[in-house]
């Protein structure tokens, strides 16, 4: 009878495949090669990877660059309206200002004559010659009997809420024949004295507005009517 072990067959194959996968992975040769290759595919695998992270890396700068071109471009449109909004307000600044000033100009000689005549009605005996302005300038010249008058007159315009301001009064005595009793009478009339005054003060019409309410208080006594005050405007 023949017998055939299978088991030490499969065995001694086996072992002679092992073998020669030993004896070949052994050389040198090979393993240089295989060393080349991994160190191939290793250094194939990071430029890859580095390719794609500087690709992505691009993109994402070239992304936010136009996001920011974006915002720029926004920026700018709002920098403009925001310039032509300033130039505006500059313009009705400007605007208000030339009104004003066209509206303080208008009532220059007529505030003139409304505040010496509601000063003037204050005191009694006062009577004034000419009143001459030169811009922010007035010299107000006058008479009275009666000094005290002179004095309330200038009290009157010293309290003014800055109406009038930086005063100087200048008086001067002086003796004059009385013309009206000479006419009457055909005789020689008496002389007597008057007070002559000039009153150099600062007019800031800006401040009319209150001034008024101090007039009344400055003067004591109210007078029947006056002569009409001359103005004279250089």
């Amino acid at each position: 009878m023949i017998k055939v072990n299978l088991l030490n067959s499969v065995t001694d194959r086996q072992g002679g495949a092992v073998v020669a996968v030993d004896r070949t992975v052994g050389s040198a040769a090979s393993r240089l090669l295989l060393m080349t290759l991994a160190v191939g595919f290793l250094l194939a695998a990071v430029v890859g990877w580095d390719v794609i992270s500087t690709y992505m890396a691009k993109n994402d700068a070239e992304r936010r660059l136009v996001e920011q071109k974006q915002i720029a471009a926004a920026l700018e449109v709002v920098m403009k309206e925001q310039k032509e909004l300033e130039e505006k307000i500059n313009n009705i600044d400007l605007r208000i200002a030339a009104i004003k000033k066209l509206r303080d100009e208008q009532h220059g000689p007529s505030a003139v004559l409304e505040a010496m005549r509601e000063r003037i009605a204050m005191v009694p005996g006062l009577y004034l010659q000419s009143i001459e302005q030169t811009g922010n300038e007035m010299v107000i010249k006058g008479n009275s009997p009666d000094e005290s008058a002179v004095t309330q007159f200038g009290r009157s315009l010293e309290f003014s809420n800055g109406l009038f301001s930086n005063l100087n009064i200048e008086t001067q005595r002086q003796e004059v024949v009385n013309q009206l009793v000479s006419a009457q009478s055909g005789a020689e009339a008496p002389k007597v004295n008057v007070v002559n005054f000039t009153i150099k003060t600062a007019y800031t019409p800006s401040k009319a507005s209150g001034a008024d309410s101090n007039a009344s208080t400055a003067a004591s006594q109210p007078a029947p009517g006056q002569p009409a005050a001359q103005i004279a405007k250089k």
